[in-house]
């Protein structure tokens, strides 16, 4: 039994070292920041409140009680996504960890510091034009004789 021949010629390994370099120049620009990751975590925060609000009016027990499990799930879909944004900017550390609470705590109780900490991620600074600057232009010059 003959075994088949692979050929690697130096010039296609190169090429195959470039390309893996190039997909990984390419995917780590499209590596999503801290902020990213914490809106996206927060979508799933969002929900789970509207969810935990929906079941708060709900008469049926039961659907009341799906409707609670739900949120819950969504606030358990948040958590890996609010860790790697708090290692990757660590102001995101309270929101990782009042997410990682939630299988402590009551979400009600948690509620007031989700929306607090998911308003801040949203309205991050990051993408926005700069505030106009408060340096003052510079003093007129004066012409003495």
């Amino acid at each position: 039994m003959t075994r088949p021949r692979l050929r690697r010629t130096p010039g296609r390994l190169v090429l195959s070292g470039l390309a893996a370099l190039g997909l990984g120049a390419v995917l780590s620009a499209c590596g999503t920041s801290g902020t990213g990751l914490a809106q996206q975590a927060c979508h799933h925060v969002n929900r789970s409140i509207a969810l935990l609000s929906e079941a708060g009016r709900e008469t049926d027990t039961s659907v009341a009680a799906q409707l609670r499990l739900k949120a819950y799930d969504q606030l358990r879909d948040a958590l890996p996504i609010a860790a790697e944004a708090a290692y990757a900017d660590g102001q995101y550390q309270a929101l990782m960890t009042t997410v990682a609470e939630s299988s402590r705590v009551s979400e009600t109780t948690l509620v007031p510091a989700l929306q607090a900490q998911c308003q801040s991620a949203d309205s991050s600074p990051f993408g926005q034009a700069p505030p106009p600057s408060s340096i003052p232009p510079p003093a007129p010059v004066s012409s003495s004789p």
